[in-house]
This record gives C-alpha cells, sequence and structure tokens, in this order.
C-alpha cells in the first residue's frame, strides 16, 4: 500500500555548507523521497551529516542548496513566517532530551502546540491532549507536574505533544537516547504502532542498530552522502 502512498517529504540535491573560517561541505548530493505512513531511520557515525540534514527537512535551516518538497510543495525559498506556521502545522518534533516546562502539568505541555497553533478552542484541544496522553498509557498522570514523571514517562508525553496537531510528519533526533533499554523499547514500539495503527510518517535520526533495523526503512549517511536507503 506504501508504494502507492502520497510523497509527504523529498530532497533534492541538498548540498550544506559550513564556513568557519574556510568552506567545509557537510551534506553531499542527498536526495530521497519518505511515502505517507512510511518509519524511517537515519543512521551513520557521528559527524556524517545526520543531525546537519534533520535540521534543514525540519526547515529550521534554510541556509543549504537543493531544493526540498514538503507534501507536494517547494518549501526552499519561502519566508520564515511561512516556515513557521508549516512547522507548528506539519511537523511534530521530538528530540533526545524531552524539553518538557517543570511548571506546567503533563497535560498542560502536550496542550501547548495545540494552542499555539489556535484553531481550535482551549477545550478541544485539551480533550485532544488527553486522547493523545492515553495513546501512551500516560492519561493518569495527565495532572502531575512534568518535574514529578520518570525519563521514560517524560519521553512519552514529549512524543504525545508531537502529535497535538495531528501532523504530517514525525521527526526524532536520538529521542531514545537519553532512555535505558525498557524505555527506548517502549518509546519505539509506541513509534511502530503511530505508523501501523495510525499511518502516521517518521522520520528518526538514531544511533542504535536495533531501533533502526525495526523501522520500515533505513537511510545511511556516510561523510554527507547517503549511501543507502532501503
Amino acid at each position: 500500500m506504501k508504494n502507492h502512498a502520497p510523497i509527504v517529504l523529498e530532497a533534492k540535491n541538498i548540498d550544506k555548507f559550513f564556513y568557519n573560517p574556510t568552506e567545509t561541505q557537510v551534506l553531499k548530493k542527498v536526495s530521497f523521497q519518505i511515502k505517507r505512513g512510511e518509519f524511517v531511520s537515519v543512521v551513520g557515525k557521528s559527524g556524517c551529516g545526520k543531525s546537519t540534514l534533520l535540521y534543514i527537512l525540519s526547515t529550521m535551516d534554510t541556509d543549504y542548496k537543493g531544493e526540498l518538497f514538503m507534501d507536494g510543495e517547494l518549501i526552499t525559498g519561502k519566508s520564515s513566517n511561512y516556515l513557521s506556521k508549516l512547522r507548528n502545522e506539519k511537523i511534530g518534533f521530538v528530540f533526545q532530551f524531552h524539553y518538557l516546562l517543570h511548571e506546567f502539568s503533563t497535560l498542560e505541555n502536550v496542550m501547548i502546540p495545540g494552542l499555539k497553533l489556535g484553531t481550535l478552542s482551549r477545550e478541544e484541544v485539551e480533550h485532544r491532549a488527553m486522547e493523545k496522553l492515553k495513546i501512551f498509557d500516560m492519561q493518569d498522570h495527565a495532572l502531575k507536574k512534568a518535574n514529578q514523571l520518570s525519563g521514560g514517562q517524560k519521553q512519552r508525553v514529549a512524543i504525545a505533544r508531537a502529535l497535538i496537531n495531528d501532523p504530517l510528519l514525525i521527526m526524532g533526533d536520538e529521542p531514545t537516547g537519553n532512555l535505558d533499554k525498557k524505555n527506548s523499547d517502549i518509546v519505539y514500539n509506541k513509534f511502530k504502532e503511530l505508523a501501523k495503527d495510525f499511518g502516521q510518517t517518521m522520520l528518526i535520526v538514531t544511533h542504535d542498530p536495533e531501533f533502526a533495523a525495526g523501522t520500515d526503512r533505513t537511510i545511511e549517511m556516510e561523510d554527507g552522502r547517503v549511501i543507502s536507503f532501503e
């Protein structure tokens, strides 16, 4: 079915240079496509360009050569305001560190991107946030402050938060990097469930070979290039 699915993200000949003070090319003609519902991992040694690539794909870094398409639209060259709105509507982010706000409750943390988007009432956002917490068996912790949660629980809340606006794409940068084996497995299994049962598209940078082996496809990078995507 995924063979006929629409293309969610496409990179065409992405080059990236750093200047400090000499010119260094960190990405070299990176091209690939990701289809709706695919669970894709990005692997490679430290310094190969994985995180740099994710930063460009997430539209945070616009200083690159080549073309980037999201949901069939060329987004290269768009204004920062346009890209900010696009990120909030279409991309959910999960990082190695959860970035929860400790002064807020679990539920309030999940609601933040939904309130920022501003398309639903506060009551609707709250209902939606509770539904997302249920996916991760975190609904009973909804009123706890974020600092009362364990590390694994915080990361599950961070993923629920990434889902609040029903994004086209979830991007993760080492989302299991700070977790023990048990919690890493929980997070991986939830990602797998989101792809399989909810048709969620995911692009996850990881150092964990076991995590990568369980994804639909793996982008392997070396020295700024994609050396395989299968």
